[in-house]
């Protein structure tokens, strides 16, 4: 089963924290977005493993886009 990522708000991709096939926790910091001058983090929401991110550092990202795919 895999648990989709979505952005929680509009802005650029400022870093990502995580590779495919990392082992991640709920909680963990997996990308961190940049809006008005703000760092957000987006978190994961459940165990498991990185299985796709679908975003790229730089890239624009609106509101409910999936950034980061996790395989329980």
């Amino acid at each position: 089963m895999t648990v989709d990522i979505k952005s929680i708000m509009s802005g650029s991709v400022w870093k990502i924290n995580v590779s495919k096939g990392d082992l991640v926790t709920e909680g963990t910091d997996l990308v961190i977005l940049e809006s008005m001058k703000m760092e957000v983090p987006i978190e994961a929401t459940e165990d498991g493993i990185v299985k796709e991110i679908l975003v790229s550092e730089g890239e624009f990202v609106s509101e409910d886009d999936v950034v980061v795919v996790i395989d329980k």
